[in-house]
Formats: structure tokens, C-alpha cells, sequence
């Protein structure tokens, strides 16, 4: 599972690295509203809700699907501008300009993204335009609720009014705690988008993006970027250009917006690096299933208190050596047992460090 970005033809003056305010008051707002998600952020979120007017509070409760479970693409409107060519603003007031200038049938489709009932990587008919489309995505709403279903109407009905409501309500979030925050970060965004802009330019795409993330990667053809996630996806950059945007309230997340007919967007979280490069998404897997088998989490129980030869196994467990042999076969394929050999003797042992991080690991993998 992965999502695949087809850049062929990409010139490289079409591949920009730029900090976004909107796009990172869309990690603020997830963070207040998810903070489970940033233990890091947690005496940020402690303030800022300490402080917060309660009008704006009960306000922030009307949408928070576009950032609580997804991460709406409206917060990247640089991105569906036509042409492929236009980036962020400088400023909040820039970027709300530019989400201004997307169509209603953008703006009312990438709103209605939660709903799950319009297509995203391929081109489609909109709900403003198809009745039947209309019916399941205020379907698809009541699955959340009451509030989800009213927006969802409101919207359809009205979308000017929609987007006047939005814009007015990040405006009050921006004068209320977000303009304090993006003076503090934005130095930070600037200086790691130089940075990337001065890897691709010595070193290349390639480069650039892993340090971006292990996850992301680019073939030896030079012509498609993958990323590591839970989830499939497929886009390219077609006549347009490649957005990369830096977050610091983000992390661990990695999006990767691939709407169809939308310039391809990484938005990609910056800070303190993992002390170890996370696991794929393949390897998360092999190792999930490795640990589900109740003999090799009996095998587990052995290796994690001292090495043991095959031999010393199938004597404790009570099997033959080929069943033991297949058992620790899966256990460092998955790479959660080491050996090494003492004289004619191979030993076996868990790794615990490996295994201590499976936790982390698997919630980073699908926040990823």
C-alpha cells in the first residue's frame, strides 16, 4: 500500500519548497481537536484551549471533520488553482484570498471529502452537478451525525455562505491564537524550506525527499515518487508542478494530497528527527503477523530472557527443529530476532528494542 506521484517531464524549477500558513492552522486546529495524536503539542493545546472564547470553541465543533479525520484539501487551496503553478501565500490573508478564487464545485467537493462518496484520484462528476451524488454524500454525512448532516445541507444549498462562514471562522482563529503561533514556527518552516531548496538544487530530488522522510521515495528512473503509507493512491504531475510544505504542528503525519486535476502536494512534518528511521509499512505488517502466532509468542517469551540455540528450543517447547527453524524463519524475516554464532553454534535472541518500539511504530504507521 502506498501512494504513487508520476512526476516524467517534471522540470525542476516546477518542484517548489514553501512554508503555508493555512495549511499549518489545519494542523493547529487537528491538534486542539485530536490531542491524542500530539503528545508533544500538549502544553500548547492546554493553553490555547484554556484561553479560548467559548463562541469560537462551539464554533470550531460545526466543521472539525475537515481537520479532526482528514485533512481537508481546502487548507491547500494553492494547490487546485489552475495551471499547476501557483504556491502558498506569505501570509493567512494570501492564502484565504487563493481558497476565494477555487470554484464552487472545488470547494463544495474537497469540503464533502469526509463523506467518502466522491471520487478523489480520478475525474468525476460533482455533487453540485449529479442529484445521485448529492443523495449519497448527505448519506454517507448521517454516518457522523446530526451536525455532519446539517453542514452537509447548508452547503450544498448555499456554498457562498459556506465559504464566507469558513473564511470569517479562520480569520477568528487567526486573531484568537494562530497569529501568535505562526510568528513563532513560521522561522522555522522558512529555514527547513531553504534548506530542501538547497538539496535539490546540489543534490537533487532524490535527495530532498528522503530527507523528508524515509518514507518517501523516488524510482532509479527518476520518474515516480512513492510514499509509505496505509492507503493507495495515484497522481501526476501532468503540466503542473510538484508542492512540497514543511509543518511543525504536524508530526507524525505525512499527507500527500492527489486529488485528480490538483497540483500534487507533500506536506511533510519537520522537528526533532526519530532516533530510528520508522519501519515500512510492509514491515510493520511482517512483524504484526509474525507476533499473532501464539507459538511464536512463546518462542518470544524465551528469547527475550536469554539466546537460545534451535536445539535448546525444541527441547523447552517440546518440538521438532524444522517447526522451531520455520517459527524464528518468520520471526527475522519480520526482523524482531538477532543471532550470532558462538563456535558450531548459532543463537538466537529477541530483539527487545525492536519490539519495546512496535507500539509507537504502529501508530505512527497509520497517522502516517
Amino acid at each position: 500500500m502506498s501512494v504513487h506521484i508520476d512526476i516524467a517531464g517534471l522540470r525542476p524549477e516546477r518542484i517548489a519548497v514553501v512554508p503555508s500558513p493555512l495549511a499549518e492552522l489545519c494542523m493547529a486546529l487537528h491538534a486542539l481537536s485530536e490531542p491524542g495524536h500530539h503528545p508533544g503539542l500538549q502544553g500548547w493545546v492546554t493553553g490555547v484551549s484554556a484561553g479560548l472564547d467559548p463562541h469560537l470553541a462551539d464554533r470550531m465543533c460545526e466543521a472539525d471533520f475537515l481537520w479532526r479525520t482528514l485533512f481537508s484539501d481546502l487548507f491547500l487551496p494553492a494547490a487546485g488553482i489552475p495551471g499547476g503553478a501557483a504556491l502558498p501565500g506569505a501570509t493567512l490573508a494570501e492564502e484565504l484570498d487563493l481558497l476565494d478564487k477555487l470554484t464552487d464545485e472545488q470547494f463544495v467537493d474537497a469540503a464533502l471529502e469526509f463523506t467518502c462518496a466522491l471520487p478523489y484520484s480520478t475525474r468525476g462528476t460533482t455533487a453540485l452537478s449529479a442529484p445521485e451524488l448529492r443523495r449519497r454524500a448527505l448519506d454517507l454525512a448521517a454516518a457522523r451525525g446530526p451536525q455532519q448532516v446539517r453542514f452537509s445541507e447548508r452547503l450544498l444549498a448555499d456554498p457562498p455562505r459556506i465559504r464566507a462562514w469558513l473564511r470569517q471562522f479562520l480569520e477568528d482563529c487567526d486573531a484568537a491564537f494562530f497569529a501568535e503561533t505562526w510568528s513563532r514556527l513560521r522561522h522555522q518552516l522558512a529555514s527547513d524550506a531553504r534548506h530542501k531548496t538547497d538539496l535539490l538544487r546540489r543534490r537533487g530530488l532524490a535527495e530532498a525527499l528522503a530527507s523528508i522522510s524515509p518514507a518517501v521515495a523516488l524510482d532509479e528512473s527518476a520518474t515516480r515518487i512513492t510514499v509509505d503509507k496505509l492507503g493507495d493512491g495515484r497522481t501526476a504531475t501532468r503540466d503542473g508542478g510538484l508542492l512540497l510544505i514543511p509543518t511543525s504542528l504536524g508530526r507524525p503525519h505525512l499527507m500527500v494530497l492527489h486529488r485528480y486535476d490538483w497540483q500534487p502536494v507533500l506536506h511533510y512534518p519537520v522537528g526533532s528527527p526519530e532516533l530510528a528511521a520508522p519501519p515500512s509499512v510492509e514491515q510493520l505488517t511482517l512483524r504484526m503477523a509474525a507476533l499473532s502466532h501464539p507459538v511464536r509468542m512463546r518462542l518470544c517469551r524465551s528469547l527475550a530472557r536469554s539466546a537460545f540455540t534451535t536445539s535448546e528450543l525444541t527441547q523447552v517447547h517440546g518440538m521438532t527443529a524444522p517447526e522451531i527453524s520455520r517459527h524464528l524463519s518468520v520471526l527475522k524475516k519480520a526482523g524482531l530476532v538477532t543471532t550470532r554464532r558462538r563456535g558450531r553454534y548459532v543463537l538466537h535472541q529477541l530483539d527487545v528494542t525492536v519490539v519495546a518500539r512496535l507500539g509507537s511504530d504502529f501508530l505512527e504507521g497509520i497517522l502516517r
